[in-house]
């Protein structure tokens, strides 16, 4: 029954084969009906006769015109016009599956090959490539997409793009008329729906037939359409949709299939700019950041070295004066003073901070890999050269790279390293031709390079070029001042890491610290707190959780000044006597040894050579 006084809704499903009975008390109104994807009203008022209301046209049914097809939101009207009954129809828009030719986004490659297999549409399909390729903003991409499918599509009238926003929403993007003459980009969103869902493209030879109770299909004027999706990947963007407004059956499965590998281009072209523009906000808020930390390091930065010794300050300064030239540097100190550390501090307080600092120890590897290691190779250039291999030199392009223990370097790689710094040109492995980069060298030893050029180990023309900046790392026995800042330093660190709940030294235990030699400098000052903390120790740290060798320990036992030594015998023989005792309080075990003075195995190995150790 419909009461009178409240307008009723009849909500009906065009896919269902149904008939919904309308009475009042006065007997039936009518019948609405599923007939062919449409939905019919058949009047049957014996009193008044029943009136189609359709926007602002109204149609009274009854005797010749027993019948009307209901669009979405037409009203039906019963009754007198003193005492009307109105009934508003809302319909599912979904899409019937009869005389559409469709094609399957995920079996591309099964028919484009037809595509490609033509000259002419390859033709057109590579120029608007190269087209695609430069456009920076999705509007470019989509104009580029409009011409590349009334190129493709001769047929085609009018080209509307929309963005697939979810819940059944599709906005315009764009939308372009061959004539150029503006036009009404109305969609219908039971075409759209049915795309997505699927995941195919539609050919529709008469939109108006088809889907007569598509009101935006009517009021568009389609006469032929294709629908078809933009997508990469699994992920599906929008929908591509191409009209024909003047004549029915104009397009064909060829051109569905032409259009659906476009639309594809367009998807990937669309997609790479967004990844671009992604890649570039990113660029430009990691610059903001950066500019924004840089402001916060004050004038007097530590550079990341801790400690405040006349030395260590000396230091930073000529670090403030050379990290902004192109001259190479040279860094010299024993092992362990923290070679690496003045390294990454002139590159991350220079203009050359935002491209890539890397690192190599020429002793760590052996003579034929650090070739392939700093300069690369080329798949095949030597047997298990498999892939081409980037060399670091390259990777290091417009940044810093590092090269420690320079004084083991094979004088066949000192050429190669002197013929960067000349012409900025590397030689890849089994390369044809050589590469150029702009790289900072800063260089680092433990060794004397002039006695080694002296006695033929090191070029004179490399090492002109490299020390034309030294720097000279203080040993941490001649910077005692810095060793408290040091060990909290690392007591803080590992604690942290180690779950451990030391935080301080007892005056003892410090005395000890400062008193001892510290040969391994920095780092056996960091291996010892790492000890101390993994063997277990309570808040404060006392003498008896130091290692043996360091508690009663004299503050050096270098040879004296007034042996008549020079600094590099003296230090010679000091590193001598420590390799001899830690090879025996490690039963001559090089592995455990190196370990212990935190080198390489064969790092060692070329000491012990040079030393005269058996």
């Amino acid at each position: 029954m419909v009461d009178a006084a409240i307008p009723a809704v009849v909500s009906t499903d065009p896919n269902d084969d149904l008939t919904i009975p309308l009475e009042d008390y006065r007997g039936p109104l009518g019948v609405v009906e599923s007939a062919k994807d449409a939905m019919i009203f058949r009047d049957q008022n014996r009193l008044y006769g029943a009136i189609h209301v359709r926007g602002s046209n109204q149609t009274l049914l009854g005797g010749k015109i027993p019948t009307a097809e209901i669009w979405n939101e037409d009203i039906i009207q019963f009754g007198s016009p003193g005492n009307p009954v109105q009934i508003k129809c809302l319909i599912d828009e979904t899409i019937s599956s009869s005389v559409i030719t469709s094609r399957r986004i995920d079996d591309l490659d099964t028919f484009s090959a037809s595509v490609y297999g033509a000259p002419q549409q390859l033709a057109v399909l590579f120029e608007h490539t190269r087209h695609q390729t430069q456009a920076r903003s999705i509007n470019q991409v989509l104009a580029s997409g409009a011409e590349l499918i009334f190129k493709l599509v001769p047929k085609a009238t009018h080209i509307v793009f929309t963005q697939h926003a979810g819940a059944g929403r599709f906005p315009v993007t764009s939308s372009q008329a061959r004539d150029k003459k503006s036009f009404d980009g109305e969609i219908s969103r039971s075409i759209m729906n049915r795309v997505i869902r699927e995941r195919k493209s539609i050919l529709l030879m008469d939109a108006a037939a088809e889907f007569p109770q598509a009101r935006s299909v009517i009021r568009a004027g389609l006469a032929s359409t294709m629908c078809v999706p933009l997508w990469s990947g699994d992920e599906i963007h929008g929908v591509l949709q191409v009209d024909n407004r003047q004549t029915p059956g104009m397009f064909t499965g060829q051109d569905l299939d032409v259009l659906t590998v476009a639309s594809h281009q367009i998807s990937l072209a669309a997609e790479n700019v967004r990844l671009v523009s992604k890649l570039e906000k990113s660029r430009v808020q990691l610059s903001e950041q950066n500019t924004y930390l840089r402001k916060q390091i004050p004038a007097n930065s530590t550079m990341g070295m801790i400690g405040r010794s006349d030395a260590l300050t000396a230091l930073r300064n000529s670090i403030e004066r050379v990290r902004d030239t192109r001259v190479p540097v040279l860094i010299n100190g024993e092992t362990g003073t923290g070679k690496e550390l003045v390294a990454r501090a002139l590159h991350e307080t220079s203009n050359r901070s935002e491209k890539m600092f890397v690192a190599q120890n020429c002793s760590a590897i052996s003579d034929s890999l650090l070739e392939s290691e700093l300069f690369g190779h080329v798949k095949g250039s030597f047997t298990g050269a498999s892939e081409t291999k980037t060399g670091l030199f390259e990777l290091a392009d417009g940044g810093t790279i590092f090269l420690d223990e320079l004084g083991e370097m094979p004088m066949k790689l000192q050429a190669k390293l002197l013929r960067v710094i000349q012409e900025g040109e590397i030689w890849p492995v089994g390369a044809n031709a050589p590469k150029f980069v702009d790289v900072r060298i800063v260089s680092a030893t433990h060794r004397n390079l002039q006695e080694m050029v002296d006695s033929g180990e090191f070029r004179q023309d490399l090492y002109f070029r490299l020390n034309v900046f030294p720097l000279e790392l203080p040993a941490l026995r001649d910077r005692r001042d810095d060793i408290p800042l040091l060990a909290e330093h690392f007591l803080r660190q590992y604690a942290k890491e180690f779950g451990s709940p030391a935080d301080g030294f007892s005056k003892a235990a410090m005395d000890i610290l400062l008193a001892y030699s510290w040969p391994g400098n920095i780092r056996e000052l960091q291996n010892e707190i790492q000890r101390v903390l993994i063997r277990g120790t309570p808040t404060l740290v006392l003498p008896e959780h130091l290692s043996v060798g360091l508690v009663g320990s004299e503050p050096s036992n270098a040879p004296s000044l007034n042996e008549g030594k020079s600094l590099k015998e003296m230090v010679d023989h000091y590193e001598r006597t420590l390799l001899e005792k830690a090879l025996e309080s490690h039963n001559h075990n090089k592995t455990k040894t190196a370990e212990r003075l935190g080198i390489t195995r064969e790092g060692l190995h070329k000491k012990l050579v040079r030393h005269g150790v058996n």
